[in-house]
C-alpha cells in the first residue's frame, strides 16, 4: 500500500497509509490552515467581515464579499489624511456616526471617531480595490452619513457622492487625468431618493453581465450631491458571488472591456 508521510522541521507529523482520499484530503486542510490562519490566501490581507454590518438587505440570492478585498492593496487619492484611509471603508464594524447617533443629529462630529474617508483638495475621490479570488459582483452598497452639529462651514460640510465612474479590471488606481482618457465600465448618478434614512446607505446596482469576472474595481467618484467642496463615504460593501482565488501575487486584467 502507498503511504504519505508529512514532514514538518524535517519531522514526521502524519502518516496515511493507502489512498484513501478522504484522510488525505483532511491532512491537506489542516496544514493549510495552518500555514494562512487568516484567511489571506497567502496573497496579502484580508478584510474582516467577523461582524458583518451592512448597511441595507444583502440582494436575494448573493453575499456580501467584501472579506475578498486586499486590503493591502488597495489605494485612495484625493482622501484627507485627517480622518481614515482606505482600508477603513471595509471595515466590518458599524459606522461609528450610526453608533452614537450623530446621523440624528444628537453628539457633535469631534465626539465621534472619525472611522470614514473624505475628499481632500475637491469633491473627487479615486479608490482602487483589488479581490484576493475572482468575483462575481452585483450590487455596491455605498454609505454615506450626513454630519450633523458640526460647526463648519457650509462649503466645508461634506457632501453624498453623486456620480460615480466604475472601471473593471486594472492593475492599478488610475489618475484622474487619465480617467478622462479611459471609458467606465458603467456610470452611476444617485439620487437623494437612493439614501437610506436609517443607515445613509445606498444600493448601486451593476449590469451583472459586464462583472462577472471581476479581479479588481476603480471607483471615480466625480462630484458630490451638493454645493460643497468635500464627499464623504463611510462604507462600502461588495456584493455578489465568490469565486477562484487568484494566483499568488499575480494581478490580471480579464475581459475586452473598452480602454482596458
Amino acid at each position: 500500500l502507498p503511504t504519505f508521510m508529512i514532514f514538518k522541521d524535517q519531522q514526521v507529523i502524519s502518516t496515511v497509509e493507502g489512498a484513501d482520499t478522504r484522510k488525505l484530503s483532511n491532512v491537506v486542510k489542516k496544514l493549510a490552515a495552518e500555514a494562512d490562519p487568516d484567511g489571506s490566501g497567502g496573497f496579502g490581507e484580508a478584510a474582516k467581515a467577523d461582524s458583518g454590518w451592512s448597511g441595507i438587505p444583502m440582494p436575494k440570492g448573493y453575499e456580501d464579499v467584501t472579506d475578498q478585498v486586499d486590503i493591502r492593496g488597495l489605494d485612495l487619492l484625493n482622501s484627507d489624511s485627517n480622518f481614515g484611509d482606505a482600508r477603513i471603508l471595509f471595515n466590518a464594524s458599524k459606522p461609528s456616526a450610526l453608533a452614537s447617533g450623530k446621523n440624528k443629529g444628537e453628539p457633535d462630529e469631534s465626539e465621534v471617531k472619525k472611522d470614514w474617508v473624505e475628499s481632500d483638495t475637491d469633491e473627487q475621490l479615486m479608490l482602487f480595490i483589488p479581490f484576493q479570488s475572482t468575483l462575481k459582483v452585483h450590487t455596491l452598497q455605498i454609505t454615506s452619513l450626513q454630519p450633523k452639529g458640526t460647526g463648519r462651514d457650509d462649503d466645508d460640510v461634506p457632501m453624498r457622492p453623486k456620480t460615480i465612474h466604475i472601471y473593471l479590471n486594472r492593475a492599478h488606481v488610475l489618475g484622474f487625468e487619465e480617467a478622462d482618457d479611459v471609458s467606465a465600465t458603467q456610470t452611476v448618478t444617485l439620487k437623494p431618493r437612493d439614501w437610506d434614512d436609517a443607515t445613509g446607505t445606498a444600493k448601486v446596482e451593476l449590469r451583472f453581465v459586464k462583472f462577472q469576472k471581476v479581479s479588481s474595481l476603480v471607483l471615480f467618484v466625480v462630484n458630490g450631491d451638493g454645493e460643497g467642496e468635500k464627499v464623504k463615504i463611510d462604507r462600502v460593501r461588495i456584493v455578489g458571488e465568490k469565486g477562484q482565488k487568484r494566483e499568488l501575487g499575480k494581478l490580471e486584467k480579464i475581459g475586452d472591456e473598452p480602454g482596458e
